[in-house]
């Protein structure tokens, strides 16, 4: 997954050089940077640190004219941890063994003398690169597991999920709550198949979806004669449940006399089909979902607060897709390959213009909405490329060069610079401290961003 972080990633820089490992650790200080001046020394920090991007150069001791030690190191780094990113840093006319190092799985390399701007971009794309493999690594992984049909890269849906594995072998009674469309059933049913319950069956009903008349019916069973059209002994919903898990979607829905009868279940643990005199025991986890605040319901005397608290021993909050960030767009991409596919046809690219509406609609019907509107331009579209109109939304107008990533850092370092300033009162030492840079890097960030040095002290 890309680093969202605000903690510094670890860059290791191999030199045998003094002056110039100086030199590296200030220009790189956006990074957090150990130094390694030999072969033994550089796998030392390979194994205490584990970073994810290595400069170094090929030219090491005993032998610093030599390259084979260089070669060793860079051979020994892949073989302990193959997914790093090796910058080599090579002589001005040295093309052939940078080639080389290239062919033995490096990274990039770089001549000497090197220009500090050029290499921070190279290193940033290695992070950047070493972050897209892991969450690549990380979604091959997942695809295999009972949440694979759950696409997200945002922190609060993915806090959702290891949420759902941590709950999976207890047997807690679990409500979810969010809008509808989210996926709170891929959630139920990913928390049955994660469980010890996952060889018995998963039973689903929809609370909202049935007449009233007829999901007592539904839920309890009834017996042969128990009402017209009652020709054979039926059981219900809960009873085909035992030993698994039974979701009750739309719980939220359920009619109050109902409230009372599931209360009494989920109290006992036993069932009473219509028209029967038998207590049946039944032995079933349960999963409840819902759209509406069922504590609003409860103020409103819609809700039987003593059921609530029967249902909810863990309350799961579901964010709805506009609250996940980058998540409309991810989930786009997949579901025009998956619809392409599933109708024989070439998968189309989604435009720029398709993309910023995407990303800008608000999306009220969530997970849901979305892939009925990318189906719909899937198999509609005329050309290889959905537009915004092929989407039925309106374009968004977001400036894509507002995204340039050296703007946005430098704006954002700006703010912070400017905040902690402030909240020192232009006490330099501290508020290189409270930044986590040298004094001299924090001036060089004043010189750059134009803010007067001598109102700082």
């Amino acid at each position: 997954m890309v680093n969202t972080t605000s903690e510094k990633r670890t860059l290791l820089i191999v030199e045998d050089d003094p002056a110039l490992q100086k030199q590296m650790r200030w220009a790189f200080d956006a990074c957090e940077t150990i130094v390694a001046s030999d072969r033994d020394s550089a796998l030392a920090q390979m194994r205490k640190h584990a970073p994810a991007v290595v400069t170094m150069d090929l030219g090491l001791p005993p032998a610093p004219d030599d390259v084979s030690e260089g070669f060793r190191l860079l051979r020994e780094i892949l073989t302990l941890a193959p997914d790093t990113k090796v910058i080599v840093l090579t002589g001005q006319h040295d093309r052939e063994n940078a080639v080389k190092a290239v062919s033995l799985g490096a990274y990039d390399f770089f001549a000497k003398p090197f220009e500090p701007d050029l290499l921070n971009l190279t290193i940033d794309r290695a992070f950047r690169m070493h972050d897209l493999q892991l969450e690549n690594a990380r979604l091959t992984a997942l695809s295999g597991s009972p949440l694979a049909g759950l696409i997200t890269r945002d922190p609060g849906m993915l806090k959702v999920c290891r949420t759902i594995e941590k709950l999976a072998p207890a047997s807690v009674t679990v409500a979810l709550l969010g809008e509808s469309g989210t996926g709170k059933e891929i959630l139920a049913r990913g928390l049955h198949a994660l469980s010890p319950r996952a060889r018995e069956r998963f039973v689903a009903i929809n609370c909202a979806a049935i007449p009233d008349t007829l999901l007592e019916s539904e839920l309890f069973g009834y017996e042969k004669g128990a009402f017209t059209g009652a020709v054979k002994q039926t059981p219900g919903k809960i009873e085909t449940a035992h030993g698994g898990t039974l979701f009750l979607d739309e719980i939220g829905d359920l009619p109050m006399a109902l409230q009372a009868k599931l209360l009494r279940f989920l109290q006992e643990r036993v069932v009473e089909r219509i028209g029967g005199r038998e207590e049946i025991p039944v032995e079933v986890r349960i999963v409840c979902a819902t759209h509406r605040d069922l504590k609003t319901q409860i103020q409103a005397g819609l809700f039987r607060e003593d059921l609530y608290y029967r249902l909810a021993e863990i309350v799961i909050d579901i964010p709805p897709l506009r609250a996940r960030e980058g998540d409309a767009v991810l989930l786009a991409h997949a579901f025009v390959q998956r619809f392409a596919r599933e109708n024989g046809r070439r998968p189309p690219i989604l435009g720029e213009d398709a993309l910023s509406a995407i990303e800008s609609h608000p999306w009220p019907g969530n997970v849901r909405e979305l892939e009925n509107c990318i189906k719909r331009a899937v198999i509609m579209v005329d050309g290889d490329c959905i537009g915004a109109g092929d989407l039925g939304l309106q374009a968004g107008d977001e400036d894509l060069s507002r995204l340039n990533l050296r703007q946005v850092r430098d704006e954002a370092e700006r703010a912070a610079v400017l905040k902690v300033i402030a909240r020192t009162n232009g006490n330099i030492a501290r508020a290189a401290e409270i930044l986590g840079v040298s004094r001299p890097s924090l001036y060089d960030l004043l010189g750059r961003f134009g803010l007067k040095k001598e109102n700082v002290s």
